[in-house]
């Protein structure tokens, strides 16, 4: 029996040509082949809180470790440019919020949010929520836009520091609104609602995990949420487009890699974070920190950043907003 040798060349290319005709991604088939790092913000932020999740899930998915790494200091700057120099393997992955691409806007940033990263899914939403001291005699969007026109510069909103979510929520809302409101920045959400209790701030556009025990409590009278939808934890109240068309605002957490990572490992990372999201467990564990568990598509997550960057841009511009 004669038996013919191969030539090697020949071999790897069969073996490629096997593989592609398997349906088996070649560039993610022994993916992942060592623990994952998934870089993300400071302990107790909602962002890892979801990387703590998402790094449950994918240990489980793929039988390999996921080491959580939050960053306490330096901001998205630092951990965005850990992941964006990061080898484009998918084994060193980042969930952070939208600091990563509005911080750019404020300072110059070592990467560019728009092409240093692959996009993979949106994982978390949540609406800033639009609240007032129980003193004050408003119970609408439509009763805060009348009284800021009636009395320009009497209001003060409060936020949890300049440039942030709450900050530009409300910047875009005196634009579109034509009111005139003064904005007190505090440090941190808790501070800030601290203002709204004690009558120091007559107001605040404030993230729901921050201000859902006051609401509940009694302490502040929410008004309407800064999404496009109902906020499900508040299904009653009104979203601010109702009374001003075109407004929306929240914070979303993202989970990103390094740019050029092969498409077949962001989709499979993308398939495993959409299982996750759509477990009813998750969900809940999710939405009781304040933030709703969404998914997407990788795409989306790009049109999103890119929108978000032209839309608060041109906020932080027209309002003249600079960091201190």
């Amino acid at each position: 029996m004669l038996c013919l040798k191969a030539p090697r060349r020949f071999v790897r290319v069969a073996a490629v040509c096997a593989l592609c005709l398997s349906g088996i991604p070649v560039a993610a088939q022994d993916y992942p082949a060592r623990p994952l790092r998934i870089v993300t913000g400071a302990p107790g932020s909602t962002a890892e809180f979801a990387a703590r999740m998402l790094g449950q899930g994918l240990s489980d998915a793929f039988n390999q470790s996921a080491v959580v790494d939050p960053r306490s200091t330096g901001g998205a700057t630092i951990f965005g440019e850990i992941v964006a120099r990061a080898a484009p393997d998918g084994h060193t992955l980042l969930v952070i919020g939208s600091t990563l691409w509005l911080g750019p806007l404020f300072r110059r940033a070592p990467f560019d949010p728009l092409r240093d990263f692959s996009y993979i899914a949106i994982l978390t939403d949540s609406p800033n929520i639009l609240v007032v001291h129980p003193s004050l005699p408003v119970h609408s969007v439509k009763d805060l836009i009348a009284l800021g026109k009636a009395k320009p510069r009497a209001l003060n909103y409060s936020t949890s520091g300049i440039g942030a979510s709450p900050h530009l929520a409300a910047e875009l809302f005196k634009s579109m609104t034509g009111t005139d409101i003064t904005h007190v920045p505090y440090k941190g959400a808790g501070a800030a609602i601290i203002a709204v209790l004690g009558g120091e701030a007559q107001l605040s556009f404030a993230s729901a995990a921050s201000v859902t025990a006051q609401i509940n409590a009694g302490k502040v009278r929410a008004i309407a949420v800064t999404g496009l939808k109902p906020y499900s934890v508040f299904p009653d109240l009104p979203t601010v487009a109702a009374t001003v068309p075109g407004y929306e605002s929240g914070a979303a957490t993202g989970f990103f890699a390094p740019a050029r990572t092969p498409l077949p490992i962001i989709e499979r990372l993308n398939r495993e974070a959409l299982r996750l999201l759509a477990r009813a467990d998750v969900k809940a564990k999710f939405l009781a920190t304040g933030a709703e568990a969404t998914g997407s598509t990788p795409q989306q997550l790009a049109n999103l950043v890119k929108a978000d960057s032209a839309k608060w841009s041109k906020v932080i511009r027209d309002a003249g907003i600079k960091l201190e």
